[in-house]
């Protein structure tokens, strides 16, 4: 039931709001078929899920997605008056996208963007301990895009497309490749934006730090996404 359950959930979303708040970034370079991004810094909630690739986001999505729509301790508020007091209450924050996915120890690490101006002191902390807050530090990444639904077969193309563009381009990457999903699972194939980011090794010229500061970029028009 996981499954239904969770692309009813996301594919309602969108009658919410058409535009979802992603991480900023500027575009510094174009390769073939790809480009570098610099990312500036952002705080994820993340978690660790066992199992497949392919159902790796239905079971992080009601985790994570729970501790955003209020399953946490909340902020911290005082009021000015005798007795001071102060108690937790839940917060509520936005859909933000993408919805990143990469290979981890144990299984596939799933991570949910919190909205800008949300920082590691001022995140609510998770209620469920599989959810933890991190941030992710300004870096550089190259990306390619690409549409269509899911599948190995997708996702290999076109990692090795990027690998090639940057083996072409002498630029060496590190790490795991990060799945990056934009869309809710009632989005036609063509009009599904899917990206592969892979970190770019610091020792490149093209993951020094930029010439001025990232650019918001524009706001997706998607949810985020199902498998």
């Amino acid at each position: 039931m996981k499954a239904p359950l969770f692309a009813l959930f996301v594919s309602i979303l969108p009658l919410a709001s058409m535009a979802i708040e992603e991480p900023s970034y500027e575009v510094v370079r174009q390769l073939a078929g790809a480009e570098v991004r610099q990312y500036a810094p952002y705080v994820v909630a993340e978690v660790v899920v066992e199992g497949a690739a392919e159902q790796a986001g239905n079971e992080a999505f009601p985790i994570l997605a729970g501790y955003i729509f209020g399953k946490n301790k909340g902020a911290r508020k005082l009021d000015m008056t005798a007795p001071v007091t102060q108690a937790p209450v839940p917060v509520k924050m936005a859909m933000t996208a993408p919805v990143t996915q990469s290979p981890a120890p144990g299984g596939y690490l799933v991570q949910f963007v919190l909205p800008k101006g949300v920082t590691l002191a001022t995140a609510p902390q998770p209620l469920d301990e599989r959810v933890q807050l991190r941030e992710v530090p300004a870096r550089r990444v190259a990306v390619i895009r690409y549409s269509g639904f899911w599948s190995q077969a997708n996702y290999d193309e076109h990692l090795g497309r990027l690998q090639a563009a940057l083996r072409a381009a002498q630029l060496p990457w590190t790490g795991e490749p990060t799945l990056s999903r934009y869309n809710p699972p009632i989005t036609p194939w063509f009009l599904r934006r899917n990206e592969i980011w892979l970190n770019l090794d610091a020792a490149s010229p093209d993951a020094a730090a930029p010439t001025r500061p990232a650019a918001p970029p524009a706001a997706s028009p998607a949810t985020p996404p199902s498998t």
